[in-house]
């Protein structure tokens, strides 16, 4: 019987120390290395900056291919996040947004790097890609 208990207590244990990993999702994780943004995005207008038609779309976008990595609300806490060698980033810190202006984001967004995938053939149309910098921009807090 008490090794029964021993055991129950051992697997309680690991279970706790499991779902402690899988819900701080930046543990483990590293600041990412700074991006080398090309000139011509940092140069880059936002055709669509402010189109709030575009609100829906930007949404639908984002929750399809960013908020597994980048969360719901762009907290860099998405259920793919904690496997993840680099944290994805918090869209809604101030900082941050204030860090990049639109092409910026368009580049790391679109273009990629290491483990943030590569989206220009995912997703081709630039209304599209614009809608997703728009939904990043209205995440921040």
């Amino acid at each position: 019987m008490k090794r029964n208990a021993f055991f129950l207590m051992i697997m309680a244990l690991a279970t706790m120390g499991l779902l402690a990993f899988v819900a701080t999702p930046q543990q483990g994780q590293k600041a990412g290395e700074p991006w080398d943004i090309p000139e011509e995005y940092k140069n880059m207008d936002n055709p669509y900056a402010d189109d709030a038609s575009l609100d829906r779309l930007g949404r639908g976008n984002y929750a399809r291919h960013c908020r597994s990595c980048h969360g719901r609300n762009g907290e860099g806490d998405g259920p793919m996040a904690a496997q993840l060698n680099t944290f994805p980033g918090d869209f809604t810190d101030s900082e941050w947004q204030k860090k990049y202006n639109d092409g910026e984001i368009y580049y790391m967004s679109i273009i990629g790097r290491d483990e943030m995938p590569n989206f220009e053939s995912t997703i081709p149309d630039k209304e599209e890609r614009w809608a997703i910098v728009n939904h990043i921009r209205s995440l921040e807090k």
